[in-house]
């Protein structure tokens, strides 16, 4: 599970994040990321932490297929927060292919989908 100085729950910081970041699609998710955003709720002059949110409709599929999904992308976002700048606002959108998907399908869409909008990867 995310850390709660990582997670991104209102909703002016989602709507941040999808309008005003870049966005990368894969054929399981869109991945926003609004990168260094100053975080004006954050009291103090340390950077912010980079914090993450995720969007599963119920296209993806039942409560049971919606969570499994968020529980997935939590788990691979944990471990790739480290590679996104300070501040950064990311908005994991689940496509309706995700609820079929594995854990390893999903991994490889989100590290293209992150690689493509931190400029290392080609269109």
């Amino acid at each position: 599970m995310l850390p709660t100085e990582n997670r991104l729950r209102r909703r002016e910081d989602f709507a941040t994040a999808v309008r005003r970041g870049r966005r990368a699609g894969r054929p399981l998710l869109v991945v926003h990321l609004r990168s260094g955003a100053t975080d004006p709720h954050a009291p103090g002059e340390s950077a912010p932490p980079t914090r993450a949110g995720f969007v599963v409709s119920k296209a993806v599929g039942g409560a049971v297929v919606r969570n499994q999904v968020k529980r997935r992308l939590r788990h691979l976002m944990r471990d790739r927060l480290t590679e996104l700048p300070p501040g950064s606002l990311v908005v994991v959108r689940a496509l309706p292919g995700a609820g079929d998907a594995d854990h390893a399908h999903l991994a490889r869409d989100l590290d293209a989908a992150l690689q493509r909008l931190l400029g290392g990867g080609a269109r």
